[in-house]
């Protein structure tokens, strides 16, 4: 088992010495060095026929025999490199009546070497099983150009060729008499033939080509492929035997497939005018679901202020658990088989991740950080709620080198948040509050703002300046719940603008401390002015000529009608109503 067939042929009265100068050329051409005449025709026979081919010293021989068999556990062999190695029963060998000569396939034995002193010499052509001599190989860590021919497939029956090829060449280059023969050793194992079938009409369909019968037969029967007729329009087609190994098997009958067969003639007719095609895909289209086109919304208008999107890991060091955010009650969800200890625990903020990157960049002399991130994070009893979120991080100054740069702040980051929301056509609100890792006094928790009059639920989010050390400028961070955002109508409705001119105007209310913006801007909206369509927060002021424990409010407000123009003393009156309605609700006064 491992040599289905043995092919030998003996010369006599060989003259090993240089070769001449075509073969060693020839070799050269190659990469190959030249030895002698006897070996460089072994070697220039493989590179010609793809056949491993292998020379003896006929008188190393013992006994006059040859046998192939398996290692003996403990044999050992002098290979042509000099190496002595330790076989086993994984290697097969060609051994005398005495020892072992060769390694079967791979490399030949140093004392039956052909040398300056061989007379007679006994050629070696067989066919090894590819298994065999790759675990032989591989065991005694060795690569030789024979085992790499027949790791990968030789021809079967090339050995009766390359037997008589070998011996003919040396018997040119070194004289001797080539002895009748070949002496022939074959098992019941050698590989049968492999056939398939050729349909003509299958070949057309396959390739979308015309091919004429008598070209089919001219192209298989140039390649070396036999064919007879099997029924109308169709063959049987017998592979030759050095394509054996490229042929993939249907059965361990020998049938090949068809298809490697029309690979065959439509390789010839050129691949180019084979028509190419697509093949038909069904897919059911999945559209566009409202979760991606919210998030879509989402990044595109954070982008559009200027943010750019960082894509972090869903897990991080467990010292930076609950360091920021608003959802860190409980133990978070651990990581059964961390990366590392920085990445051990699953999320409960994005807001750490951003912290990091925003480091890396001001490290690297960025003059302003602007990140932001939508991800889930894990929350609840260990992670077992997930819930999408978006964080930005901010901070620095922004301008080119020609304007005059501005510092980013957290009223910047706050108006962001809360276009946001508008782009959305959700709403939210800040109050404040103590927040871990927030400067005190800056911090605010975010909720999904209703109807006017109508109470705040549970904090959707929070606002606030990063306690952070070490930061060559302050870092401002806001997260919030992708949830709130979904609950908005997603159209805004469309208003026609007044044809009429409208009148602008500031009006300054001096009012306790405590009371925040949020609560006032919520009053004034119930108030229901008639054509009030637009106020905001412009100055906010607290200093020598306001009372301690005060502070001075400007507010800007906007009317319009739709049918009139309104006069100054319609304004003013309303004006007066809304500051009397304040007053009475909250103490101030106008200042």
């Amino acid at each position: 088992a491992g040599c289905p067939l043995y092919v030998a042929r003996i010369v006599r009265g060989v003259r090993v010495g240089p070769s001449p100068d075509w073969l060693r050329a020839r070799l050269e051409s190659v990469g190959s060095r030249s030895i002698n005449n006897v070996v460089d025709v072994t070697n220039f026979v493989l590179w010609e026929s793809g056949q491993p081919v292998h020379a003896f010293d006929l008188d190393a021989i013992g006994g006059g025999r040859i046998v192939v068999r398996r290692a003996r556990a403990g044999e050992r062999l002098v290979t042509l490199d000099e190496e002595e190695r330790e076989l086993g029963p994984e290697v097969l060998v060609i051994a005398d009546a005495e020892r072992a000569v060769a390694l079967a396939g791979v490399m030949g034995g140093l004392a039956s070497e052909v040398t300056a002193e061989t007379t007679d010499v006994l050629i070696e052509c067989a066919h090894f099983d590819p298994r065999v001599v790759r675990r032989g190989a591989r065991s005694l860590g060795i690569h030789t150009d024979a085992s790499h021919r027949f790791e990968r497939g030789a021809d079967p029956e090339g050995p009766f060729q390359a037997a008589e090829r070998v011996a003919a060449l040396i018997a040119e280059v070194g004289g001797g008499r080539v002895l009748a023969g070949p002496v022939v050793a074959a098992s019941d194992h050698r590989p049968g033939a492999l056939a398939g079938r050729l349909d003509h009409g299958r070949l057309e369909a396959f390739g979308g080509v015309e091919v004429a019968p008598a070209e089919v037969v001219r192209i298989l029967r140039g390649l070396g492929f036999g064919l007879e007729a099997d029924g109308a329009g169709a063959w049987r087609v017998t592979v030759p035997s050095w394509r054996h190994h490229e042929m993939k098997l249907v059965d361990a009958a020998g049938a090949v497939y068809e298809a490697d067969l029309f690979e065959e003639v439509l390789r010839h007719v050129g691949f180019d005018n084979v028509p190419s095609a697509l093949p038909p895909v069904e897919a059911p289209d999945p559209g566009s679901s409202a979760a991606y086109e919210l998030r879509r919304r989402v990044r595109g208008y954070l982008a559009a202020c200027g943010l750019s999107e960082a894509i972090d890991y869903a897990f991080h060091a467990a010292a930076d658990d609950g360091r920021f955010g608003i959802w860190n009650d409980g133990e978070p969800a651990r990581v059964a088989n961390p990366l590392s200890e920085l990445y051990d625990v699953m999320r409960r903020s994005l807001v750490p991740g951003l912290v990091t990157s925003a480091g890396f960049n001001q490290r690297r002399g960025a003059e302003a950080v602007q990140l932001f991130e939508c991800g889930a994070l894990f929350t609840g009893a260990a992670g077992g709620e997930e819930r999408e979120a978006v964080a930005c991080v901010v901070g620095g100054s922004r301008g080119t080198p020609w304007e005059r740069r501005v510092e980013l702040d957290l009223f910047d980051l706050k108006g962001c948040v809360e276009g946001l929301a508008a782009h959305c056509g959700a709403a939210v609100e800040a109050r404040a509050a103590e927040l871990p890792g927030v400067v005190a006094g800056t911090g605010a928790t975010l909720h999904a703002a209703g109807p006017p009059g109508a109470e705040t639920g549970a904090a959707v989010g929070w606002i606030g300046r990063l306690d952070l050390e070490d930061t060559p400028y302050p870092l401002y961070a806001a997260e919030l719940e992708v949830a709130v955002l979904a609950a908005g109508e997603r159209f805004s409705p469309v208003v026609t603008p007044s044809r009429h001119p409208g009148i602008a105007l500031d009006w300054t209310l001096t009012h306790p401390a405590s009371l925040a913006w949020s609560e006032l801007a919520s009053a004034i909206e119930e108030a229901g002015v008639a054509d009030l369509v637009a106020f905001g927060l412009k100055d906010r002021y607290a200093g020598e000529r306001v009372a301690r424990g005060a502070v001075n409010t400007t507010v800007y407000f906007v009317y319009n009608a739709d049918d009139r123009s309104l006069t100054q003393d319609e304004v003013n009156a309303r004006q007066q109503a809304l500051t009397a309605s304040l007053e009475a609700r909250f103490g101030t006064s106008r200042a």
